[in-house]
């Protein structure tokens, strides 16, 4: 029998990792639903995750400020971890984690929610140059409910094991491997130990490789500068030549988006004032981006550059609403067992940009932005900057970030 003192459970983010689970079985097709209605539903999820993101940049842009630390994470992959979780709330604890999330704002149920989840990963799954999924690791001595198992693998895509928590080296190798395998080695070890109290762990797993539309030339690629905010690190300088890029005067950015050869773009963001700019930068502004479509003709240049980023989000999730979940969890939906808590939310994502592309790992339209006004002759992202991977028709944010320093 598992024992009281067995109970906690982890939720690990990658790229976002993420642990846990709730509900009824919902497939992706719809019977009983107008697709008109449906539709609807799938917009407001994607709205609320948009809405998301920002709120959790925003705290993790608290936090780096501080360390004069990169930022870079998958705010889709941590909301989908985190609706996981949420199919096996109940009571305050399931509001805390939909108010959190937005969903409350939207007036989405659960069963909303989970068909929206299963169509985004669905259209995931049928893109080649993305991995998307959830993965649930189960003590062989922990029996969940089996409705909660039931819409993880049908509306989460979830794989199912079991495992010995007992025995946390072999285990976490366990859990290592299948991670890396679906990141491309990218994330090569989210596991560094296991409390052998968990009797469950669930992860959401992103792996995006995108090739540049218009790829750049390594000859072109010299050694510069970059001013980091307390001192200046030598880089490698790439020149972008074909682009699209805009001047935001009323929030002083500069906008370049580099669409990859399929329907997402990158967008990099170097503002006149950091501060400004992550204070008021929502959904809206990228919608506006997106939309903007003449191309330049000056030269630009930004850093090639690799970072990893580590994220123990507890204290984060914290502040945004979500307290009961580690310590007063009602999660009923997944087991009957009292004293049943997520132990700890940590997160890990990867970025590498190169002429080739962007490869990153938490996870074209020919879209294209206006040039406005007056400028130099060319233009370089060689002081901080933010970036957004996101996805052209449906705006949903896969990766965003802030780099401070591409050596790091």
């Amino acid at each position: 029998m598992i024992t009281m003192m067995r109970t906690a459970m982890v939720l690990w983010i990658l790229s976002a990792v993420v642990c846990l689970g709730r509900g009824h079985h919902h497939p992706c097709h719809v019977q009983d639903t107008p697709m008109d209605s449906f539709n609807n539903k799938l917009s407001l999820v994607i709205s609320a995750n948009k809405e998301f993101a920002f709120h959790l940049y925003r705290k993790l842009a608290g936090l780096a400020d501080s360390q004069g630390k990169n930022i870079f994470f998958s705010p889709y992959s941590v909301s989908v971890a985190l609706a996981a979780l949420s199919v096996g709330a109940r009571g305050e604890t399931h509001r805390q984690i939909f108010n959190s999330l937005g969903f409350n704002n939207f007036y989405l149920t659960q069963t909303d929610v989970d068909q929206a989840i299963c169509t985004i990963l669905s259209s995931k799954k049928a893109h080649k140059d993305i991995s998307a999924g959830t993965a649930v690791f189960v003590d062989n001595l922990f029996k969940p409910q089996p409705e909660f198992l039931d819409v993880l693998k049908h509306s989460y895509f979830s794989e199912g094991f079991n495992v010995d928590f007992t025995k946390s080296t072999d285990t976490a190798n366990t859990i290592n491997k299948y991670v890396a395998d679906k990141t491309n080695g990218k994330i090569d070890k989210l596991v560094d130990s296991l409390d052998p109290s968990t009797v469950m762990y669930l992860l959401s797993y992103i792996y995006y490789k995108g090739k540049w539309w218009a790829p750049l030339d390594p000859t072109l690629t010299k050694l510069d500068e970059f001013s980091a905010y307390e001192n200046k690190v030598s880089i490698l300088m790439m020149k972008v030549e074909e682009h699209f890029y805009t001047y935001d005067e009323a929030i002083g950015t500069s906008v370049l988006q580099l669409p990859f050869n399929n329907s997402y773009s990158m967008l990099l963001l170097m503002p006149d004032d950091m501060t400004a700019l992550e204070n008021v930068i929502s959904p809206a502004h990228v919608t506006k981006w997106l939309k903007w479509t003449e191309s330049s003709e000056f030269d630009i240049y930004i850093p090639k550059f690799s970072i990893k980023t580590s994220y123990t989000l507890n204290d984060v999730l914290k502040e945004m609403g979500m307290t009961d979940m580690f310590a007063n969890a009602d999660l009923s939906g997944i087991s009957k067992l009292r004293n049943l808590v997520v132990s700890e939310v940590v997160h890990q994502a990867a970025l590498d940009v190169d002429e080739a592309g962007a490869t990153a790992a938490a996870a074209t339209g020919s879209a294209r932005a206006v040039y406005v006004g007056s400028l130099e002759p060319d233009l370089k992202f060689d002081r901080p900057f933010m970036l957004i991977i996101v996805e052209q028709i449906s705006e949903n944010i896969l990766f965003m970030g802030k780099i401070v320093n591409p050596s790091l």
